[in-house]
């Protein structure tokens, strides 16, 4: 099986709607252009950032097919295919039409609770189904199920086609286990954009990414001197970066991002229900850190920051 790089920045999409709520697919093209132009080294659609349990079907595989399209083999394109309906998510991969899709994203199943027997058996079904390279994607928060370091590590060992984890667990001691412990070739991705700094120095291979929706140059500099070695350099991005991280999340992702993506002019700040814009206070400091970060590094462009 030839194994697609996932290493450095991968970034999970938003997915543009216009004032109607239907998909924006000229805004989807814009977004991608923009994120490949400024240094990202892959693409995720249909990802948490995606608002994917929000679509249906027929969006969902032209997205897919839209994101293969517009990337037209600059970037890999990673694709989201999670639930917790096991024999659902395997039906899904058997009749998708994943032309050109270099790895599934597959997030563990949320609010049944699965033990860390079931969580290994909805993944060993996953990955007998699919030809496909296959990353695990671990986010407790999201989930209210934490897939443990020893059960990663059982799943990367005994299927080929699973090739790494997006962790997005901020247990150290279950970081460490897997970076101590993981196999050759297996690639460890962050799923925390505040934390892949640090995370590098323990042999993380980068980040799929939710603020570099809106500042894609910025933070794919950061975590590619980081993967080289200038963490002085990499720090001094990150410490600028953090505040608007942490604002990114503040009401929720990607109420956040779609904030700052519309500041800069690179889509509109629409939600699908039940997730709503942020307020005007959040509003308001994320357009003031923009314009920081823009006049700290030089990227002011009329009054458009583009980082």
């Amino acid at each position: 099986m030839s194994t697609p790089d996932f290493r450095g920045v991968g970034v999970a999409l938003v997915t543009p709607f216009d004032t109607q709520k239907q998909v924006n697919y000229d805004e989807f093209e814009k977004v991608i252009h923009y994120v490949i132009d400024n240094g990202v080294d892959y693409i995720v659609v249909l990802g948490t950032t995606g608002e994917t349990v929000t679509l249906n079907r027929e969006e969902k595989q032209k997205l897919i097919q839209e994101a293969v399209r517009i990337a037209d083999g600059k970037v890999p394109v990673a694709a989201g295919f999670g639930g917790n309906n096991t024999a659902e998510v395997v039906n899904d991969l058997q009749t998708y039409d994943l032309e050109g899709v270099a790895a599934i994203l597959s997030v563990t199943p949320a609010y049944n609770k699965p033990t860390q027997e079931g969580i290994y058996e909805h993944f060993k079904a996953i990955a007998l189904s699919t030809p496909l390279p296959v990353i695990l994607y671990n986010v407790p928060g999201r989930t209210a199920s934490n897939m443990r370091a020893a059960t990663t590590l059982q799943l990367a060992n005994e299927f080929e086609n699973i090739i790494g984890i997006k962790e997005a667990s901020t247990d150290w001691g279950q970081i460490l286990d897997l970076a101590r412990n993981k196999p050759d070739n297996f690639f460890l991705i962050s799923g925390n954009d505040d934390l892949i700094v640090p995370q590098v120095t323990l042999g993380f291979d980068g980040v799929i990414s939710v603020i570099a929706n809106a500042t894609p140059k910025l933070f794919s500099t950061m975590v590619h001197k980081a993967l080289d070695g200038d963490f002085e350099g990499s720090r001094k991005i990150l410490f600028e970066l953090d505040e608007l991280i942490a604002m990114m999340f503040e009401q929720g992702n990607p109420a956040g991002v779609k904030c700052a993506m519309e500041y800069i002019g690179i889509c509109q700040d629409e939600l699908r229900l039940p997730l709503v814009p942020v307020n005007y206070d959040l509003r308001k400091r994320i357009g003031q850190k923009l314009v920081g970060l823009g006049k700290e590094f030089k990227t002011l462009i009329g009054e458009k920051v583009l980082v």
